[in-house]
């Protein structure tokens, strides 16, 4: 699987790089504590030293999605796996550091930014990306809701991501509509939701794996 997607897996480490390619473009310009973390108020409440929010961060990272790929292509159920749902792992990454770090490197230019609903836009489209992609998801124990009904049926499997895909979006639509709440309020809603999007293919696959016993399958 890696042969047949090298040249996407370079070029999206290539991207989750490029913040620090930025970083040292913008250096005269960026103060010397940058803003890295924002409380539920949507105030910043955590700095950290250029150097360190230039390199580490986008370097972090680097090393976390090439813990996520070598996992998946270790995982030998995804030698068949959908090439979309591949694909979002391969790219999810380098956009999360693009829209983290093009947010971190405006606030630090003093550039005033509402926090709350950059947050509520990225996480709202990102659900409703990723649960178009579920249902796609074929068997395996790296990409999808990998629980032990799951893990263990495969028409378990495809009912439960199925349900979860639709759950996922609609999820991502509501969280997307907290843009229009108060910001505290906000930040539980989507709390709340994101409790709702873990929860229910849960319960759902549960159900599912009593059913199945109950009529002998």
């Amino acid at each position: 699987m890696f042969k047949n997607n090298k040249f996407k897996i370079i070029l999206a480490s290539i991207i989750t790089l490029l913040p620090i390619l930025a970083g040292v473009i913008l250096w005269d310009k960026l103060p010397e504590q940058m803003p890295i973390h924002w409380g539920i108020n949507g105030e910043v409440d955590g700095y950290i030293g250029k150097w360190q929010g230039v390199v580490l961060g986008p370097v972090f990272l680097f090393v976390l999605y090439w813990f996520c790929v070598i996992f998946t292509l270790l995982d030998p159920k995804n030698k068949g796996q959908n090439i979309k749902a591949f694909n979002l792992v391969i790219f999810i990454m380098p956009i999360i550091s693009l829209v983290i770090y093009g947010f971190i490197y405006s606030a630090a230019l003093g550039h005033s930014l509402n926090v709350a609903s950059f947050l509520y836009l990225l996480l709202g489209f990102m659900f409703i990306l990723i649960g178009n992609y579920l249902p796609k998801c074929k068997q395996n124990h790296t990409i999808g809701i990998k629980i032990p009904w799951t893990l263990n049926s495969e028409e378990n499997w495809n009912a439960t991501h199925r349900f979860s895909g639709k759950v996922w979006v609609i999820c991502g639509v509501l969280i997307l509509f907290s843009i229009f709440l108060p910001t505290n309020f906000g930040a539980y809603a989507m709390i709340a939701v994101a409790a709702v999007m873990v929860a229910l293919p849960i319960i759902y696959s549960y159900n599912y794996y009593k059913r199945q016993e109950g009529s002998g399958k």
